[in-house]
């Protein structure tokens, strides 16, 4: 069976990724998740990195330098898959 992945693009989601990637991981079923974090200036990246100690192997980060836009973000996720 292939793996399901959920690509979440982020851009200044600080204050709600944390909420997200737990509610997803609570679900019964296995899900990998690719963040895709557009250099957000309030940390939102650094904050997935530290949740990547509890979701390890299942939870991944793509940083891109500056806010490249909602479409590119899910290629990129598409490419990275």
């Amino acid at each position: 069976m292939a793996e399901r992945l959920v690509i979440i693009p982020t851009y200044n989601e600080r204050e709600n990724i944390v909420n997200i990637i737990e509610a997803i991981f609570s679900l019964p079923l296995a899900f990998h998740i690719l963040v895709i974090d557009d250099g957000s200036p309030d940390g939102t990246a650094s904050l997935v990195k530290s949740l990547q100690q509890h979701y390890p192997n299942v939870l991944h980060l793509l940083e891109r330098k500056g806010k490249l836009g909602l479409g590119t973000a899910y290629i990129a996720g598409f490419d990275g898959a």
